[in-house]
């Protein structure tokens, strides 16, 4: 019987809109946007360094500098304005409030770096509801590492078997399978509102 629901916040909670601030507010070419995108994201200064809690913002724009020095203009902007990236889900935080009520048990498990995942957060009505959560950050561990899943079970006391898990990445949900818990890709905003709807009329 799922007890506990477990929720990302990037993709899931919160929407990004990490492409339109380097388009539409920057004012880059898409194909620019897109380059910088995939040099700031898949990479470890941001997996590692900011994700996994071993570097601050400016240390990760420094080292960006180091390996993008052409590039650090546009990078430090868009980590310094972090909060133009997030989009709010009013209508998802309301139904995880009501599965709150219903009687389940509301969890966090993110991979974030400490002062994005504040900015993102800030004012964010589903922190009222949460029993917990772990946030990569804290920890330096990260999904879709066993290791992360472990300590948020080990923190709460949580039954992996009474765990339901939210995330948009593959990845991060089969490591959830990994470790019991049941665990679901989120591929939309439309498909996570149903979802939600669903567990709410049962």
């Amino acid at each position: 019987m799922i007890r506990n629901l477990i929720f990302d916040v990037g993709d899931v909670l919160v929407e990004y809109r990490w492409f339109e601030m380097l388009t539409r507010d920057y004012g880059l070419s898409e194909a620019e946007a897109k380059r910088i995108g995939e040099e700031m994201f898949d990479n470890e200064i941001w997996v590692q360094g900011l994700d996994g809690g071993r570097l601050s913002l400016e240390e990760a724009i420094h080292q960006y500098e180091l390996k993008y020095p052409d590039d650090v203009d546009v990078m430090g902007w868009f980590l310094r304005n972090g909060e133009q990236m997030a989009v709010k889900r009013p209508e998802v935080w309301d139904k995880v409030a009501a599965l709150k009520e219903k009687g389940y048990k509301i969890y966090l498990l993110s991979n974030y770096s400490e002062e994005l995942f504040h900015v993102h957060t800030k004012r964010a009505k589903f922190l009222d509801v949460l029993d917990g959560g772990v946030v990569s950050y804290q920890v330096h561990a990260l999904k879709p590492d066993r290791e992360i899943y472990e300590i948020l079970l080990e923190k709460y006391s949580l039954k992996a078997e009474e765990c339901l898990f939210f995330d948009d990445r593959m990845d991060n949900v089969e490591g959830a399978k990994k470790v019991g818990i049941q665990a679901i890709q989120v591929t939309s905003r439309e498909m996570l509102n149903e979802t939600l709807d669903e567990m709410l009329t049962k």
